[in-house]
């Protein structure tokens, strides 16, 4: 029987959405893990819009769930709308919407709060022992809700991941611990079923980003 995997997005466009790339290698290796994908995203305003060509916000004005729609090619549903109960496991991918759409960690850090709807899906996936895969900047969410989860964000000893020391340390802060992983390597968390990776948070090529997701894809499938 394939398992059932939710997929939550947040936007389109790496500096205010997901990031397009890592959402794409997560649906890859799910369709070939032979997995039965449903997307959701929050039907919410986003933080802000960026240009993506100019690298600087707009005046634009866009709804998270709406531009979600453009990755999952007009298939996805209201996060609302998630029943744990339909699923085998959810999965974060990473981009700069994650900490500015999907909680305030853009602004705030440590000290950021989670969208509700975002916060209920993770905890009912932890209250039933169900498998959580997050990758890039999207394993703090995990942190924040999770003190005393094991989660990594990268290797804080890489020269690609300059980001990596200081996430890592407000990880820490957060009472939940950061483990150093390279980019094509997971960290699973067996007691909380929280399997992560990297991506981007690592200047890596794409192949290796992509090949790491394909890692956490895997370990995700088997604990479903």
């Amino acid at each position: 029987m394939s398992k059932r995997v939710a997929v939550v997005l947040a936007g389109c466009g790496v500096f205010d959405g997901s990031e397009i790339h890592e959402a794409s290698a997560v649906l890859v290796h799910l369709s070939r893990g032979g997995a039965t994908v449903k997307i959701f995203a929050p039907n919410i305003d986003q933080m802000h819009v960026v240009d993506h060509l100019k690298g600087a916000p707009t005046e634009e004005k866009r709804n998270v769930l709406v531009e979600s729609a453009r990755l999952a090619r007009g298939d996805i549903q209201d996060l609302s709308q998630l029943d744990v109960n339909e699923m085998d496991a959810v999965i974060f991918p990473g981009g700069f919407g994650v900490a500015k759409n999907l909680c305030t960690w853009a602004v705030e850090g440590k000290d950021c709060s989670v969208n509700g709807q975002v916060r209920s899906t993770l905890e009912s996936f932890r209250n039933q022992n169900k498998p959580i895969g997050l990758c890039c900047i999207s394993p703090v969410l995990a942190a924040k809700v999770f003190p005393g989860c094991e989660v990594t964000v990268g290797h804080k000893q890489d020269d690609r991941s300059p980001d990596v020391p200081a996430t890592a340390e407000a990880i820490t802060q957060l009472g939940s611990k950061h483990i150093c992983k390279k980019v094509n390597e997971t960290h699973v968390d067996e007691k909380n079923k929280i399997i992560t990776t990297c991506a981007f948070m690592c200047k890596a090529p794409l192949h290796e980003i992509f090949d790491g997701i394909g890692v956490m894809v895997q370990d995700i499938l088997k604990l479903a």
